[in-house]
């Protein structure tokens, strides 16, 4: 279930799209993405495909990280090691909010989780993955909106997963324009 409804998007400064192309598979919420990239939003499409929000009339993602398929989670890995490395963690929400947060961090923090060494999996420059992660977490509200690129692999549940250590880590969850949200065939 996702965390927030779709008109939450709206809201959104930053939005990173994995897995998913709304404009084929989900117009409603597309057009609804679209007028709030148009208003000024940024967009960080993780997919190896080009579809349309890479670039359109109107519409240019600020990222496009073409990753091989099922890596999905070592690029959520590499973008969290960024997050982490470069200290920019909302401290305070997860202090609040989030348990083990300190063991996670560790984890994460590791240099088999680095951009450098993700880059050779996932296909995708390591300057590429630590701008759109350093643009996530600037935000200030940034939502991750994910299709069936994410889930219907073998490591759909641990991808989920990582976006939620990814949205938690920035204080991403729990109020409008952000959160952890999966595009499906209901939404439409």
């Amino acid at each position: 279930a996702g965390t927030q409804d779709f008109k939450s998007v709206a809201q959104a400064d930053v939005i990173l799209l994995i897995g998913a192309n709304p404009t084929d598979g989900h117009p409603v919420f597309a057009s609804r993405m679209k007028k709030r990239l148009r208003q000024g939003a940024k967009l960080s499409v993780a997919d190896p495909r080009r579809i349309d929000l890479v670039r359109s009339p109107h519409v240019e993602a600020a990222y496009h990280l073409p990753l091989r398929p099922g890596t999905n989670v070592a690029l959520m890995n590499a973008m969290a090691h960024t997050i982490v490395t470069e200290h920019l963690m909302n401290d305070e929400f997860v202090a609040e909010r989030c348990e083990r947060a300190p063991e996670w961090a560790e984890f994460i923090s590791r240099p088999e989780n680095s951009a450098e060494t993700v880059a050779e999996i996932t296909g995708v420059p390591a300057e590429d993955i630590k701008a759109a992660a350093r643009l996530y977490a600037a935000g200030p509200n940034s939502a991750i909106y994910y299709g069936l690129g994410v889930t219907e692999h073998s490591q759909g549940s641990t991808m989920v997963m990582a976006m939620a250590n990814l949205a938690m880590a920035t204080g991403n969850i729990g109020r409008e324009g952000v959160g952890v949200n999966p595009l499906r065939g209901q939404n439409n």
